[in-house]
């Protein structure tokens, strides 16, 4: 059995089973992610457009695939031929574009908000008191729902430190699901990485995103 498999196969049985693990993949080759597909992992995750449709090519609709990069609107048209999911929505005009391009193919197209809770001026994501103005704005829109919440929070020097940043996303999520706003079903918290997922799932995620405990160190 290789590392792969062996951590995939515990962290698999340590994660509550309602609880979604999403392999954070960038710069992982077709091979590793294929170990780790066949470990059991179901749903991978790609920061950049062109790198996950190299692999695409390799591993296809076998898993479900997120969006955890900042996608520019130029790539939107792409990236919905590749991807299940934007996890990193944080503007009107992104939106505007994936609903778009959603549109011409008669679909509806599941994206999260990103929420910037660490409030670091240098990372993508909606301001957390700005939230609730940028869901009602996508509401409107007719062919994407928003489904859920995502933050990645600060780097932090132990992973303790990231709770007060995750606890906020949840105490978000709860108050903009009840809103009832159309075209929005929150169903879905993104929060943790590898060496504080777990913390992640004690404050209320329901996916979790993992790189590093899944493949090793990169390089």
């Amino acid at each position: 059995m290789g590392e792969i498999t062996e951590n995939v196969r515990a962290i698999l049985k340590e994660l509550p089973e309602e609880i979604v693990l999403v392999a954070a993949t960038k710069t992982r080759s077709a091979e590793e992610i294929q170990e780790a597909v066949e470990a059991g992992i179901r749903v991978i995750g790609e920061n950049y457009v062109q790198e996950a449709g190299l692999k695409f090519q390799t591993l296809g609709k076998r898993v479900k695939w997120h969006m955890l990069g900042h996608l520019q609107r130029n790539k939107a048209d792409k990236a919905l031929e590749i991807f299940d999911c934007i996890e990193t929505v944080d503007n009107v005009r992104l939106a505007k574009e994936i609903n778009r391009v959603a549109g011409k193919k008669n679909s509806i197209f599941p994206v999260l908000l990103e929420i910037n809770s660490g409030r670091e001026a240098q990372k993508s994501g909606v301001l957390p008191e700005n939230a609730a103005q940028l869901l009602y704005n996508i509401s409107r829109l007719q062919n994407m729902r928003v489904e859920g919440l995502m933050t990645m929070g600060p780097l932090v020097d132990t992973p303790e430190d990231i709770r007060p940043y995750l606890r906020l996303t949840k105490e978000l999520f709860e108050t903009l699901k009840g809103q009832n706003l159309p075209n929005t079903e929150l169903k879905y918290l993104s929060m943790g990485m590898s060496g504080t997922w777990r913390i992640a799932v004690e404050e209320g995620a329901n996916v979790i995103r993992i790189g590093t405990e899944i493949f090793g160190k990169r390089g």
